[in-house]
């Protein structure tokens, strides 16, 4: 088995040209092409944003100690989302350039070997984080008013990492299948579970903080659901048992597409958890509360733009391994000047109206307080991010996986924890409010040579 996406392609060249996938994506305009990609991704990641903010809005009804308990707990849900992302990115990029190169056996055994090692990778983190929920909860930064309400939370949110683990895998693959409705409609069916089950069970109900988790892993079980019926549909690849290969060939493939996808959230969720301590010891619940809004405030502003660059990405995994890298840098710039735009004016948005966006979440003068200037801080950098995460996923979407890990790393890595151990240390919670916009534009002086010295190579 050859490790070149490229090679044995002209053998397949003629029967190709009767395929509709490669035709779309290799013949349709690219801008025509991405659009139509990114309508469906940039609506699925809105979503997921919306509803993984329902949480926070509902528990933000209870009390400023179960507020920041939800968003302690965050930390934990971006852990499990990276393991999936890992192996849905990692075998989605790597089954499309097979796709590309018409060798159909290779992807449909990536597919299967990916999704299976995330329900095996999903399990062992529900079976661990439940044996050790106390240790875990003050690892996470959880105080003697908020462990209770963590760790309730959190039970259960462990019990669904299969099912989160799961339904990543399931969504990348058909959006690298040029599939992006399908993935749109089982985030979507989840996210109305979500939405319309939190008051249900919290209030109508009694469950508190338990509710609200109930009602997420009920929306991942549905949105599970709903992918793994939506790869069996149309010429969509499916995902057979008999072709599961837990081998060193496809685990390392895996890992060399996955792993920027793991080390961009993982350290997201290893930086949150920094930054909820900081927060916690400078400025107490309220000021964890009002950084637990900031982050999925700014999780949503720029999931859009996520959902951008993920219609670019099978434009580009598909095209690299087709050959035509003129797509490949067409793309890449015309989703870096879209992406820019957009995020200068949510960025305009979250400054004007900073007070108010903190206070729809919890209405607590201190809470608002700190959020509304850390909203700020961060929404003055935000649109740098349309170059550092379209940079990332064009890296990895070729395979230079060494390079979209440096990036990926970057933001809450790199820069972000050194910042965030010294800068309160000096500034004190002003120090914790800061740390994430000066992480993002020292993110972007490391991106730039890095995305550039490939798309030179092009």
């Amino acid at each position: 088995m050859s490790d070149n996406p490229r090679s044995d392609r002209t053998a397949g060249r003629a029967d190709r040209q009767d395929d509709d996938r490669y035709v779309l994506l290799t013949e349709t305009p690219v801008p025509q092409l991405i659009c139509r990609l990114a309508v469906p991704t940039v609506i699925s990641m809105l979503v997921t944003g919306i509803y993984s903010s329902a949480d926070t809005f509902f528990v933000g009804r209870i009390s400023t100690q179960a507020t920041a308990a939800v968003g302690l707990a965050f930390s934990v849900m971006a852990v499990i989302q990276a393991l999936g992302f890992m192996c849905g990115h990692g075998s989605g990029n790597y089954l499309s350039r097979m796709l590309g190169a018409a060798r159909q056996r290779e992807a449909e055994e990536m597919a299967a070997t990916g999704f299976a090692l995330a329900l095996l990778i999903g399990a062992a983190v529900a079976a661990g984080g439940n044996l050790r929920i106390d240790s875990l909860c003050r690892l996470i930064g959880a105080s003697d008013t908020t462990l209770a309400d963590t760790r309730s939370y959190l039970r259960i949110i462990l019990l669904g990492a299969p099912l989160m683990t799961g339904q990543f895998v399931i969504n990348n693959q058909l959006r690298f299948q040029g599939k992006a409705v399908y993935a749109m409609a089982g985030l979507l069916c989840g996210a109305v579970i979500n939405i319309a089950l939190d008051p249900i069970l919290m209030f109508g109900c009694g469950l508190g903080t338990a509710g609200a988790a109930l009602a997420t892993v009920s929306g991942q079980l549905i949105s599970f659901c709903v992918l793994l019926a939506g790869s069996f549909h149309g010429e969509n690849i499916r995902l057979r048992l008999g072709n599961v290969r837990l081998n060193a060939y496809y685990i390392g493939q895996i890992l060399n597409g996955g792993l920027p996808s793991l080390f961009r959230q993982g350290l997201a969720a290893a930086a949150t958890m920094l930054l909820n301590t900081s927060a916690a010891r400078f400025g107490g619940d309220a000021a964890v509360a009002g950084m637990s809004v900031v982050t999925r405030v700014m999780a949503l502003t720029s999931s859009a733009l996520i959902g951008f660059g993920q219609g670019y990405q099978p434009v580009c995994s598909f095209n690299y391994g087709a050959a035509r890298t003129d797509r490949v840098k067409e793309g890449f710039w015309f989703c870096v000047r879209g992406g820019t735009l957009f995020l200068i004016a949510g960025g305009a948005l979250c400054d004007l109206f900073a007070p108010q966006i903190i206070a729809f979440f919890r209405n607590d003068p201190e809470v608002v307080r700190i959020g509304a200037d850390a909203l700020r801080w961060q929404a003055t950098v935000l649109p740098v991010l349309g170059f550092t995460v379209m940079s990332n996923m064009m890296l990895q979407s070729i395979g230079s996986g060494l390079k979209a890990s440096i990036c990926s790393s970057a933001r809450s890595g790199i820069f972000f924890i050194p910042l965030i151990l010294i800068l309160p240390r000096v500034l004190g919670l002003q120090g914790v409010i800061m740390t994430q916009a000066l992480a993002d534009l020292s993110a972007l002086l490391l991106t730039i040579p890095l995305a550039l010295s490939e798309l030179r190579k092009m």
